[in-house]
This record gives structure tokens, C-alpha cells and sequence, in this order.
């Protein structure tokens, strides 16, 4: 071959595209803004000055001034109308109190005399056990009646049950109100379409910030508690009734259609009846939404377990906060498979179930009569109480004796040349660059309307005043996705590929999403003290589970047979896995990532407990204050962060798995 030929058979350089020039462009002038000494980039670019910002929080909190002192309906006032719906909502939670915790009382406070004692220990765990048996056999009477006992050896009794007599009444309501609205976005298309961003809005909003104007409106105590919990509870099953009234089959709704049945008829007699299983799944995660505010809402006036775990980690009380935090679990684990074990089952006749009730019934009164004679029926007695506290609190000084030095070196290690670096880049960076890289990302992705989206969302950020503190969020948030991806997906890889491992990995990430949120910062600060490396551990622990459930999923759903034409071709193992499975779950992999910046995202404004500076401290400080305008701009920005984040993703996600359809459909 001659050398002129080998010059022609060269294949000419690649050019670089335009969009991957401006992307070159973009980390360029970050890395300048990065570089470049304090004071040389103008103030305005790193923050908007007062005079340009919308003054969104002002403006909220005299509308909310206005609200509670000065408005009126004419016959009654808007101060009125919320202590009628406080009052209203009272009656219905004293009762349940009364029913499970603190027996019907006659007067309030210390001065408050018990005419009738509440339902006794042996009752519950005996209601709990009839109904495992009756959803899933002896097997789930056995968890069911095993999980109350735990509560009432471990001396959780009381307060567990304060917990079950608001979750009795939360989870009736965020179920009935979001069949309703779910009900309304099916029926009426204009509807959903406003309700659509206004669920996102809560899914996205900090916790924190639900508690601020309820708190304003309401006042303080267990019935405020009570509305942020249905509050926070209620969108999912909004987007689990609409979904399945649309899953239910076309076949079904023409049956009824040609039975003659009316609209209401139509939907309450044929579609919803076809769609149960679904919304089943629904009423289960109100229930799992609702134990997860317990803590949370405890800050507002609830009692129970929430408040027994808040009060620990304020006193540093690692031995009483793994106790009432485990309860959490354990309690929240029996409700979640009595439910689950409810919407599988197969109905039954009529008079089967009233005889059940009826026997249930004639138990409980039983129970109920021996116990106003014999005091170990009524209350666990407490001298047969076990406590784990001494121990937990023994291990983590064990731990700290022992390992403290080595734990403190790799945290100033990670902090020095990691998480500081990071930090002062990302506050480094200006809002000019930063909107005008997700406008330019959107586009990419998705078209103009994405664009408008992430940029808009951006700016909005900026124009409260809220850019730094908004940086600082990105910069932990990112680290924590980041860390919790290096270990979730790895995982997720082997419990995908081994079911032997999958048994094991499941069960631990179960326990971390049942786990409240509150209950990761006790260990960490005890641990590692208080600052962002302690919450990125926090939020770590707690948004691991989707990276490590989704990659599993991504890995187990590839098709066999593409598998099977790997290995007839000669792959290795490892050549299956890096060619064939994680290209075709990357998708999948993708919108698990998603979920973990969502729940990183809410964890944002329970680190602010361990010194964080960013915008969930700014949330927390209004809390504080009860600046019902500051608090809610700082949430709407948390709550834009998240929304670009996840429509980037899960576009991006979208365009992967299109391209790799059209892979595996080419000859």
C-alpha cells in the first residue's frame, strides 16, 4: 500500500457540533466565574439587587395578614371559617384518641378525670392479628399481632397509640379527598390540567413549608397537625384515581354503557368497583405518606411517637429516638402489608364479612370487660417493659471511643478536598450562566417549552433574592445523588443479576424507606456532629433506596431473549452486562436517579437541623419566626429545583429509551 493511499483512506477529522461547542463554552465561563477573584464579577450577576426582586414573600404574608385580621365573608370572618373547620375536624380526632389512647375524658388537662378507659393492649393486638389472618393468613397475623406486641414490650404503647388515632382519621380523609379530586381531574379535562402543576407543587414543596400558613390559620395543636399530615398525604392518591379510572378497560365501560346506566351510575357502580386494586394502592401509600409526617408534624402540636423522637434528638438522645423511630417502622410496616394484603385479596360474600365483624366485635367487648377488673389486661404492665436505649447509647460511645479519630480524618479529608471545593464553585457560579444553561438544556431536550420551563423556573429563584442559598442546595443535593448513586446502582446491578442478594438488599432498603426521616440525623450527629458533611450522610441514608430499587428493576426487565442472543454470540459475562443490560435499563437507572434527587430534595429542610446554610435553613428560620412569605418563597424555590431536575431527567430518560427501541427493533 502506497503512502498516498494510506493518506487517502485516513478518515478525516471529527468536527465538533455546535451544541457540544456551547456546552465547551458554558464549563468555560464557569470555571472563570470560579477563578476569578471576589469583587471582579459585578454583585448584580451573583445576586439580584432589592430593587429588581418581586417581593413575593411581602406580598404573601400581608395577604395572609389580611386573611386572619381583616377579611370576611359577611355573616362570618375567614378567622371564623377556619376555627369552624379546626372545630369540625376536632370532634372526630378526640373520639379516635379517645378510642385508642387516653380513654374518654370529662374536662381537659390535669384537671381532666377518665369516665372510660381506652381499648385494652390485648384488644388491639387482637384486632390486629384477626385481621392478618383474615387479608393474608397466619403468616401476616403473625407479623400484624408480632408488630403491636413489639410496641407494648418496649414500653411505645402510649405513644404509638396517640399515633394510630391521628393516622385512623388522617388516612379516611387524604383518601376521601383525593378520590374527589381525582373524580374531577378524570371527569373534567380543564380541571386536571390545573390540577397537574399544583400537585407537583406539593409533591415538591418542603414538608416544612405546609406548616407555616396552617400554623398561621389554625393555631397550634394536634388538629393543625392533623391538616398538614392530610395535606402532604393527599396528592398521590389523586394521581392513583385518576390513573386507574383511565386503566379501566374499554370492554368494562361498554358493558355498562349498554346495561343503560347513567353517568353516576357509570362511575360508581362500574369503574370504580374495576378499578379497586388500583386505588387500593393508593389508600397504601396515604397511609405511608401519613406515618412519615408524624415527626414532622409534631412540631405543630401532634403528639405520639413523632414527638418522642423530635424530643430526643433535641436532647442528643440517640437510645429514646432509635426506640420511638423503630416504633415508627414497626407500626408503619404492619399498617403497609394489612393493606397491601387488603387490596389483593379476593372479595368475599356479604355475610361472611358481617360474620367476621360481628365475632371481632364480641372479642373486643370481651377483652374490653376483663379489662376494667384486671389492670394487665387493660395497660401492659409496666415492670415486664424492655428497654434497647441503654444499649444504643452505649454503642455509639463504644463507637466514638474507638473510632472517632479515624471517622474525623476521612470527614476532614472528604470536607477539605471534596465538599468545600464543590461548595465554592457552585456559589461561585452567577444566575446569568446558570439560567441560561438549563434554557439551553431544556431546548436540547425537550424544545422550546421545556426551555421556558427550566429557564423561567431559574430566574425565579434569582428574583427572590434566594440565588446563593439556592446554590449551596444544589451543591449538597448534587454531592448526595452523586455518592448515593456510586453505591445504589452497584447494588442494584448484583440484586438484579442474583435473587439470592436481591432478598438480602431488599429487605435493608425497606427498612431505610420506612425509616423517618428525623430518625437518620440522631446516629449521624452523634457520630460526626453537626455541619453539610453530617447532613450528605443523612440524605445519603435516605435517598439510597430508589437507585438501588429502580437499577434492579432496569437489570431483571431486559428481555431474556436479547440476553440469550448475547451469549449465542460469545459474550462473557461482564460483556452481557456493560453491552447488553445496562444500556437497555439505563433508562430505568435514569428515572431511579430522579427519584433520589426528589427525595434528597426533601430532606433539604430537616438537615437544616444539623447547620446547614441553604434553602431549607431559610424555610426552618421561617418556621421559627412564622413568616408565612418567607417560608413559602424558600419552598417554591426548593420546589422549582426540583421540577427542573425532574423534567430534564425524565425527558432525557424518555429520549434514551426511545433510541434504544429503535435499536432493538433494527434487523
Amino acid at each position: 500500500m502506497t503512502a498516498a493511499t494510506a493518506v487517502g483512506d485516513r478518515s478525516p477529522a471529527r468536527k465538533i457540533s455546535a451544541a457540544t461547542a456551547i456546552w465547551i463554552g458554558f464549563a468555560a465561563l464557569a470555571m472563570v466565574s470560579f477563578a476569578l477573584p471576589d469583587g471582579t464579577i459585578p454583585a448584580w450577576m451573583r445576586e439580584v439587587p432589592p430593587q429588581w426582586r418581586l417581593g413575593l414573600d411581602t406580598a404573601i404574608s400581608n395577604s395572609m395578614k389580611w386573611l386572619v385580621n381583616d377579611a370576611t365573608f359577611g355573616l362570618f370572618t375567614f378567622r371564623e371559617a377556619t376555627r369552624a373547620i379546626s372545630d369540625l375536624l376536632d370532634a372526630p380526632l378526640t373520639a379516635a384518641t379517645a378510642i385508642f389512647s387516653t380513654g374518654l375524658l370529662r374536662g381537659s388537662g390535669s384537671t381532666a378525670v377518665q369516665l372510660a378507659p381506652p381499648l385494652p393492649w390485648i384488644a388491639v393486638v387482637g384486632i390486629a392479628a384477626a385481621l392478618g389472618y383474615r387479608f393474608g393468613g397466619a403468616r401476616l397475623a403473625l407479623l400484624a399481632a408480632g408488630a403491636f406486641l413489639y410496641l407494648a414490650v418496649f414500653g411505645q404503647w402510649a405513644s404509638a397509640m396517640t399515633t394510630l388515632a391521628a393516622i385512623a382519621i388522617a388516612v379516611p380523609l387524604g383518601v376521601a379527598g383525593g378520590m374527589l379530586f381525582g373524580i374531577l381531574g378524570f371527569s373534567v379535562p380543564l380541571a386536571r390540567r390545573v390540577m397537574e402543576p399544583i400537585l407537583d407543587v406539593m409533591q415538591t414543596v418542603p414538608i416544612f413549608a405546609y406548616l407555616i400558613p396552617i400554623l398561621f390559620l389554625f393555631g397550634f395543636g394536634p388538629v393543625s397537625a392533623l391538616i398538614a399530615t392530610m395535606i402532604y398525604a393527599m396528592p398521590p392518591m389523586v394521581r392513583v384515581t385518576m390513573t386507574a379510572l383511565e386503566a379501566v378497560p374499554r370492554e368494562i365501560v361498554e358493558y355498562g354503557t349498554m346495561a343503560g346506566t347513567t353517568r353516576r351510575q357509570m362511575l360508581f357502580k362500574v369503574m370504580l368497583p374495576a378499578a379497586r386494586p388500583q386505588l387500593l394502592v393508593g389508600v397504601n401509600q396515604v397511609i405511608m405518606l401519613s406515618l412519615n409526617m408524624v415527626i414532622i408534624a409534631s412540631m405543630i402540636g401532634a403528639g405520639g411517637l413523632g414527638y418522642d423522637v423530635l424530643t430526643s434528638l433535641r436532647r442528643l438522645d440517640i437510645g429514646r429516638g432509635f426506640e420511638a423511630g423503630i416504633a415508627i417502622v414497626v407500626l408503619a410496616i404492619a399498617l403497609d402489608r394489612l393493606s397491601q394484603a387488603y387490596a389483593s385479596r379476593r372479595r368475599t360474600a356479604r355475610s361472611d364479612g358481617r360474620g367476621f365483624a360481628l365475632g371481632l366485635l364480641g372479642f373486643t367487648l370481651a377483652i374490653y370487660m376483663l379489662g376494667l377488673f384486671v389492670p394487665a389486661i387493660a395497660t401492659y404492665p409496666q415492670s415486664l417493659e424492655v428497654s434497647t436505649a441503654p444499649w444504643w447509647g452505649e454503642a455509639v460511645r463504644w463507637f466514638n471511643i474507638n473510632f472517632f479519630d479515624a471517622m474525623d480524618a476521612i470527614k476532614s479529608a472528604l470536607l477539605l478536598n471534596v465538599l468545600i471545593p464543590v461548595k465554592r464553585f457552585m456559589v461561585a457560579q452567577t444566575w446569568l450562566l446558570v439560567t441560561a444553561a438549563l434554557a439551553f438544556a431544556g431546548w436540547r431536550l425537550g424544545g422550546t417549552r421545556l426551555a421556558l420551563l427550566a429557564g423561567g423556573l431559574s430566574l425565579f429563584i434569582a428574583l427572590n433574592g434566594l440565588w446563593e442559598k439556592a446554590m449551596v442546595s444544589v451543591y449538597l443535593v448534587g454531592i448526595s445523588v452523586i455518592v448515593a448513586s456510586a453505591i445504589g446502582i452497584p447494588l442494584g446491578i448484583w440484586g438484579g443479576l442474583s435473587s439470592r442478594a436481591w432478598r438480602v438488599i431488599e429487605a435493608v432498603i425497606d427498612t431505610l424507606q420506612t425509616l423517618p426521616s428525623f430518625v437518620y440525623l440522631i446516629p449521624v450527629v452523634m457520630l460526626f456532629r453537626v455541619g453539610d458533611f453530617t447532613a450528605m450522610i443523612a440524605i445519603v441514608l435516605y435517598a439510597l433506596a430508589p437507585a438501588v430499587r429502580y437499577t434492579a428493576h432496569g437489570i431483571r426487565g431486559v428481555q431474556p431473549t436479547l440476553v440469550e442472543a448475547g451469549t449465542a454470540a460469545g459474550c462473557t459475562p461482564s460483556q452481557l452486562l456493560t453491552k447488553i443490560r445496562l444500556p437497555l435499563a439505563t433508562p430505568i437507572i435514569l428515572l431511579g436517579v430522579n427519584q433520589t434527587v426528589m427525595l434528597a430534595l426533601s430532606m433539604l429542610v430537616i438537615t437544616a437541623l444539623v447547620g446547614t446554610r441553604d434553602l431549607g435553613q431559610e424555610v426552618y428560620i421561617a418556621l421559627t419566626k412564622a413568616d408565612v412569605g418567607r417560608g413559602l418563597v424558600a419552598g417554591l424555590c426548593v420546589a422549582a429545583i426540583a421540577i427542573i431536575a425532574d423534567r430534564l431527567i425524565q425527558t432525557a430518560a424518555r429520549r434514551l429509551a426511545a433510541q434504544r427501541g429503535e435499536r432493538t427493533r433494527e434487523p
